[in-house]
């Protein structure tokens, strides 16, 4: 695999275009293959307004991103605008007048909602596509990933400043309340819609770091989710008769809303193979959550990705430590067998693209951490699994892990409490006796601190097989253990207090 990795990509700074998109690993479909890598996403990204802010400084933003070595990043590249303001007064989604940027040229009658002339539908705006194209190129160059979500549900709010909205456009277009748009009912806009999907997906063709998504959240204002489904199974088909006639074919996401094998469930689409959640379990209006995908979607045999959390530091649903509520979740998932997780994060503004202020730093060290723990196994051999901890984690304690049986184990545990969007942690001083079912072999394990990677201790042990304790460090929150066969080893080292123990089976979430 790594030889004819290597042809390819020397093969492709001599023939344009041949290189080959991010796609699915062809070993373990739950993860990425990505410039001849195995690849998770990991980020803390800004709320998705980088490309139509045209005061945003992207290259400072990705500046940021690479420092932290992480990869992942979100756009919603037009249509969906939220009013200055929401939010946060520097919500990159929400530009200031004269700052926004859209597809659509500006015609010469005045009457935009935010200032400034209205839309011309037929007209494209060549200096929004230079920045699209430069938005992709740049994150390109410093090895981070584009996911391009095509549309978001509407709402009392936000139509009122899209285009497509009748007002702001000189055709008088889109004469529709919001609970329309994401539907097949009002051909004006649905053709528009797909003139926007065409001309995106073509401009972005070129580009190996690119995953296109169609719609988030697309009935949680009110459409009615029987004609939301039908909307987005008109556009998948766009996407892909569109891409049938390009060169290179991308990855294509959804968002699963509503009930598993409901109308905007496309976990099971063959043209769509990203399975896209949102936030920790399932949401009153029903967005599925990241761990429940997890546990009721894995067998889909897809990637899971974990695309929003609350709005970091912004949103209420985080108390206390907030940068603790992000870490609990982001490694929870992961360790569970994620294939991608964003944080929302509102330290990214104008005056701030690179995200410098003090609350944002030890966000992007978990996530660095997170992104290497992972990576410090050979992953693609590994299946989310919590049954080799036989017992010793308390009720209130979360936990997931994934293994390799009888040759590497990671395990992630945390002390929080859960609310419908988010954990918020529950700090203490917390010290658990595990019980660990491991095959005869030598293993060496390390504790690892997920808040800065750093490795608390390490031991190695022989085991006979069967049952085994093993002590966790003292922590306030969380503890994140890594467990390696050693080959080629006789020492006999043994973790401290290992002996036969009575089974007590703990409390799953």
């Amino acid at each position: 695999m790594m030889k004819t990795c290597w042809a390819l990509m020397l093969l492709s700074t001599v023939v344009a275009g041949r290189a080959e998109p991010i796609r699915e690993h062809p070993a373990n479909r739950h993860y990425y293959l990505f410039r001849c890598k195995p690849t998770v996403l990991i980020t803390s990204a800004e709320h998705y307004g980088g490309v139509i802010n045209r005061t945003f400084d992207y290259n400072a933003y990705f500046d940021a991103l690479k420092s932290y070595t992480l990869n992942y990043t979100r756009i919603y590249p037009a249509a969906f605008i939220e009013p200055e303001g929401t939010f946060h007064l520097e919500n990159t989604l929400a530009p200031k007048p004269g700052d926004l940027i859209q597809p659509w040229a500006r015609s010469q009658t005045p009457g935009y909602r935010s200032g400034g002339n209205r839309f011309d539908l037929d007209k494209w705006d060549p200096e929004y596509f230079r920045r699209l194209k430069d938005f992709v190129a740049q994150a390109d160059a410093r090895g981070i990933v584009v996911e391009v979500c095509f549309f978001n549900a509407q709402n009392r709010g936000s139509w009122p400043m899209s285009p497509l909205y009748w007002k702001n456009n000189i055709q008088g277009e889109g004469r529709i309340d919001y609970n329309g748009v994401q539907t097949l009912k009002h051909p004006d806009v649905v053709r528009r819609q797909e003139e926007l999907v065409r001309r995106i997906v073509q401009e972005v063709n070129s580009f190996d770091n690119v995953i296109l998504e169609i719609c988030d959240e697309p009935f949680s204002y009110g459409t009615p989710r029987a004609l939301a489904g039908p909307w987005i199974g008109h556009l998948v088909d766009v996407v892909r008769q569109t891409e049938s006639t390009l060169p290179k074919k991308h990855l294509l996401g959804q968002q699963i809303q509503g009930a598993i094998g409901g109308p905007v469930d496309f976990t099971s689409h063959p043209d769509v193979s990203v399975i896209v959640t949102q936030y920790v379990w399932q949401t009153p209006d029903e967005q599925v959550g990241g761990m429940k995908a997890l546990d009721e979607l894995y067998d889909r045999n897809k990637p899971i990705d974990l695309n929003e959390t609350g709005y970091y530091p912004l949103s209420s649903w985080y108390e206390g430590d907030k940068a603790g509520d992000v870490r609990v979740e982001a490694w929870e998932f992961m360790v569970g067998g994620g294939s991608s997780f964003n944080n929302l994060n509102g330290v990214y503004t104008v005056r701030d693209p690179a995200g410098r202020a003090a609350e944002n730093e030890p966000v992007l060290k978990t996530m660095r951490s997170l992104k290497h723990f992972i990576e410090s196994f050979n992953f693609l051999k590994m299946r989310p699994d919590r049954s080799f901890v036989a017992s010793g984690l308390p009720a209130g304690a979360y936990y997931r892990g994934m293994s390799e049986r009888g040759e590497q184990y990671a395990l992630y545990h945390h002390h929080s409490k859960l609310k419908p969007y988010v954990y918020t942690v529950v700090p203490g001083a917390y010290e658990e006796r595990l019980v660990l079912e491991l095959p005869a072999g030598i293993y060496q394990a390390d504790w690892i601190n997920p808040s800065t990677g750093a490795v608390i201790s390490t031991e190695t042990v022989t085991h006979p097989g069967g049952q085994r304790p093993i002590t966790t460090p003292n922590h306030s929150v969380d503890m994140a253990l890594r467990i390696k066969r050693r080959i080629g080893s006789d020492s006999r080292a043994r973790f401290p207090g290992f002996q036969a123990v009575t089974d007590r089976r703990s409390n799953q979430q």
